[in-house]
């Protein structure tokens, strides 16, 4: 009764993370694409709920369909390569009260039946709706400012660039992915040591000061920063600033590895990043995860004592690994391609977590990943030196 109780308590904060993200947009946004390689966002409305209803009560526990063509449309987000975008139309997709009916009762039946549904299985459901939480949020940050409202100016920081010395990480043996007892998703598993030599790490996050050096040599700048006369400004989710040199880049794979290649250096494998991280406890609002804010602060705003700082927090960071399966890795029978699609050699993984998300997702074991040119990430990066 505890557990079921425990699991009704954080899906009802789940679902409100995603309401409330439907409340920041105007209402004709709901039918527009902000990012061309996605969904609209009226997509969104029906995916938490439908991929609740498909993975709880028709597969973990073979309740019959009541709007099978929602089930279908809503299923599951795309990712398709650069340039091959869908071509729908908004007069395609279904008008906003029909999908709130839809949702509306999935979650009844949901919530009638949770006492009964896996644990494994509502820790999935409760899961994916958060990692979808910040995914939806960086396609609101694509969209005019015009069209959102109720957020604030990111902050518009004037100081220098702060300096980014390496520290050095003892070589040590560090566990990668976690083991079966535990809820994890199919990449996590399973659970194996890896020993790191030891190595050198930039003490913060790479900064805006810092790319800006790589940008005025001919550098490609970030999808997050826009030219204004002489000037960079900093686009944020309800709008744009002066450049902030002391906070964290956002930036593709592909920008990051540049960049190092640039500096003499080199992006962290996975191994390395979580021996470093483990040096440090994260904290939420420290560290900038766990929603207290919407955009980056400064690299410097935590200092870490010896250690790297914000391991946890302010952006995802890009390694220098293709998104792989470790050793013994089975894709979960109810949700197959989860993973599995995405082992294709054009992935990579992430570590760490950004500004949306949630404490829950900053767990050790947990892996995300995107393509190298993909550009609407929350994702940065900080250098090793071997």
């Amino acid at each position: 009764m505890e557990r079921a109780e425990a699991l009704r308590r954080e899906l009802e904060h789940a679902r409100e993370q995603t309401d409330a993200l439907f409340g920041l947009i105007s209402p004709e946004a709901l039918y527009r694409r902000p990012v061309a390689e996605r969904h609209r966002l009226v997509f969104y409305l029906g995916h938490f709920d439908a991929f609740d209803w498909n993975l709880l009560a028709r597969r973990g526990m073979g309740e019959n369909s009541f709007h099978s063509e929602f089930d279908s449309l809503f299923e599951r987000g795309i990712d398709p390569p650069p340039g091959q975008a869908p071509a729908d139309n908004p007069s395609d997709w279904p008008r906003r009260m029909e999908v709130e009916s839809y949702n509306r009762r999935a979650r009844d039946w949901i919530d009638s039946h949770l006492g009964e549904i896996d644990p494994y299985l509502a820790q999935m459901a409760i899961e994916h709706r958060l990692m979808h939480a910040e995914t939806f949020a960086y396609l609101l940050h694509n969209l005019p400012h015009d069209q959102k409202r109720g957020g604030v100016l990111p902050d518009a920081s004037r100081r220098d660039t702060p300096a980014n010395p390496l520290v050095r990480v003892a070589a040590g043996a560090v566990t990668l992915g976690a083991p079966r007892e535990r809820f994890a998703w199919d990449n996590e598993y399973l659970a194996h040591d890896v020993t790191v030599p030891e190595f050198a790490i930039t003490k913060y996050k790479i900064s805006n000061g810092e790319y800006l050096g790589f940008v005025r040599e001919g550098g490609p700048a970030p999808h997050f920063w826009a030219r204004e006369g002489d000037s960079w400004l900093y686009r944020g989710m309800f709008g744009s600033v002066p450049l902030p040199l002391t906070h964290a880049v956002w930036v593709t794979w592909r920008q990051a590895a540049a960049y190092a290649e640039w500096s003499g250096m080199a992006l962290p494998s996975e191994a390395q990043f979580q021996l470093a991280a483990s040096a440090t406890t994260p904290d939420a609002e420290r560290d900038n995860f766990g929603f207290h804010w919407w955009d980056p602060i400064a690299v410097d705003a935590s200092n870490g004592g010896p250690h790297a700082s914000q391991m946890i927090g302010n952006g995802w960071e890009w390694t220098r690994d293709v998104f792989a399966p470790f050793e013994g890795f089975e894709p979960h029978p109810f949700y197959a391609g989860y993973s599995a699609d995405f082992f294709d050699g054009n992935h990579y993984v992430l570590k760490g977590a950004s500004p949306r998300t949630a404490a829950r997702l900053t767990r050790a074991a947990f892996r995300n990943w995107f393509r190298p040119e993909y550009p609407h990430m929350y994702a940065g990066f900080r250098l090793v030196e071997d």
